[in-house]
Formats: C-alpha cells, sequence, structure tokens
C-alpha cells in the first residue's frame, strides 16, 4: 500500500483510506464482529488512515472503531474525527460544542489525541462563525495535544475554497466530487495543494450510486444521475465487469489527492477495495462508461445553507 504525504502536515496516509461510515449501519445493518474484522484486516493490509464522524448513527461508528482499535499500535494509524454535525439536522460549530465534541470522542475512541479533526459539513454552518470560532477553537485543542492537525470537509467545493481562503486550516474532505460521475475537486485539487492543503477524496462509489447494488434511498443526487448510474452497472455487469472496481480503480489512479476513502463494514470488502486498486484498469470499459455518464458529468445536488451558496456565487 503506497502512502503519502497529506498536505503540508507531517502525516503519511495510505492511498486508500478507511472510511467507518459503515460502521455507523449508514448503508444498512451489519454484524459487529464483521466490522471489527474489517478494521483489522484493513490494518493487516497497509491501510493506515481511518476517518469517522460523530453523525454516523449517533456516535454508533465511533464507538465501534474505538472497540477495533483498542490494543493497536496509536502509531501506527492515522486517525481523523470529524465535528459540528451531529446527526440530521444537528450542527453545533460553537467553539465550546466543538471543544466537547473532540473531548467525547476520545472516549468513545479510546485514545489520547486524534490526528486530524474536520469541521464536518461546512456549508450547514454560519461560515463566519467557522472562521472566527470554530477553527481557533480547534487550535486551541491543537496547542494542548488533543489534536495534532485542523481541516474542513464538504461538499460544495467553492465553500470549501471560501473558508480556506479565510482561515489557514491544513486538511480538506472532499466527498463525491472526484468519481466516474462527477470530477469538480480536479478543478480545485491544484488550487488547495498549491496552499499546501492535504486533499482528501472521499465516497469515490458516489455513496452507493457507482455500484451494482446501486445506492440508499437516502441518496441526494438527481433521479437522471442515479438512473445513468444504474444503466453504467448494467453494462458493466453485461460484461461480466463490477462498476464499483472500475469506479474504485478511477478514483485512486487518477485523483492526484493524498488519500481516497471508500466505507466497510466487512473483511471481505477491505481485502476486495486493495486488490482492486493494484489491477490494471480497463481502458476500454472507462472509455465505454464514461460515454455513458456524460450525459451527467459532474451533476450534483444543492448543500447546506442558501446564504453560504448565494455568498461564494452558486445558484
Amino acid at each position: 500500500m503506497r502512502r503519502h504525504q497529506l498536505g503540508r502536515t507531517r502525516l503519511e496516509v495510505s492511498e486508500l483510506g478507511f472510511g467507518a461510515s459503515p460502521l455507523g449501519a449508514a448503508y444498512g445493518p451489519f454484524a459487529e464482529r464483521d466490522g471489527i474484522d474489517a478494521v483489522r484486516s484493513a490494518l493487516d493490509l497497509g491501510i493506515t488512515f481511518f476517518d469517522v464522524s460523530t453523525c454516523y448513527t449517533a456516535t454508533d461508528a465511533e464507538t465501534l472503531l474505538g472497540k477495533a482499535l483498542r490494543g493497536v499500535d496509536r502509531s501506527s494509524y492515522v486517525l481523523a474525527a470529524d465535528v459540528g454535525r451531529y446527526g440530521d439536522p444537528g450542527f453545533d460549530f460553537s467553539g465550546a460544542g466543538v471543544t466537547r465534541s473532540v473531548q467525547e470522542s476520545l472516549r468513545r475512541l479510546g485514545t489520547d489525541h486524534l490526528d486530524l479533526v474536520q469541521c464536518h459539513d461546512i456549508e450547514f454552518g454560519d461560515l463566519d462563525q467557522i472562521v472566527e470560532e470554530t477553527l481557533p477553537a480547534l487550535r486551541e485543542l491543537q496547542s494542548t495535544g488533543l489534536t495534532r492537525y485542523v481541516g474542513i470537509a464538504g461538499y460544495p467545493l467553492p465553500v470549501l475554497a471560501h473558508v480556506a481562503e479565510r482561515a489557514q486550516v491544513d486538511t480538506l474532505m472532499s466527498y463525491c466530487q472526484y468519481t466516474l460521475q462527477n470530477r469538480r475537486l480536479a478543478r480545485w485539487r491544484d488550487r488547495f495543494a498549491a496552499q499546501g492543503i492535504g486533499v482528501i477524496n472521499t465516497a469515490p462509489l458516489a455513496m452507493g450510486a457507482l455500484t451494482p447494488q446501486g445506492p440508499p434511498p437516502w441518496h441526494p443526487a438527481p433521479a437522471s444521475v442515479l438512473n445513468h448510474c444504474a444503466r453504467a452497472a448494467h453494462v458493466c455487469a453485461a460484461r461480466g465487469a463490477d462498476l464499483a472496481r472500475l469506479a474504485l480503480q478511477f478514483a485512486v489512479a487518477t485523483g492526484g489527492v493524498a488519500s481516497t476513502v471508500v466505507g466497510a463494514s466487512h473483511p471481505s470488502d477491505v481485502s476486495r477495495n486493495v486488490r482492486w486498486i493494484d489491477e490494471p484498469l480497463d481502458e476500454g470499459l472507462l472509455r465505454e462508461i464514461e460515454r455513458l455518464l456524460a450525459p451527467v458529468r459532474d451533476v450534483g445536488w444543492d448543500s447546506g445553507r442558501p446564504e453560504n451558496r448565494q455568498l461564494v456565487g452558486l445558484p
């Protein structure tokens, strides 16, 4: 498993990261033992970057990830946790709120520090508050050693850029913005890198849309996007291929980011993903799927407060 430096930080992260949202049953039920074994399998296969959020099923994902990492050498992995979003639609970006959140996450995860704390889905917060209160509070935690680095995460790239230009951030996590269907992150990646920001791409399977089984019922993408993705899955299956394999290979091979994070709740999922990124990309199939998805290329959805969208010039 190749590793990359995460921006200007001293963190080295595996090119494939482990997303813990499935450990909170975000994509359906699973056996707790399988979730623990998935984490241990990831470690055995060289995955060193683990990302979790308090909003994944009322902190269940944090609790299970902490259980899975119990007894593992703390220096052998990089642990990222999110603050600011606590279920749906609960948000609290106050300095006191994020400070309390970090302390609670540390207890659930069974560790004395986080390598990275990220403000989660900042487009739903007051951007002035995030710049003037939230991030300074996290920097204060950094000075005490409770976290090593501070970042931001969300969906609308112009909102992430707006905050990154007003406040120093170490990392930036973008989801569903560099996939077979949506590649808008590519237009921003070099700009963020020039600021020394470590870029993390998550949800390369478009939160299940780019898989044979399709997305969960709550998926926010327009029907046109989901319909085209379903057709792409059918075309791949007819050729004896797996759309998820193609999507993950494409994102990792061409993304140009420090780490691409994909979720898993079973050890077989982890071993399959690691195997896939070491296999050659089927260029002919890729071109065919690209043509099929062309009518919905870079089509996304609205996310966040209307005033934040207006602030950064989004319709």
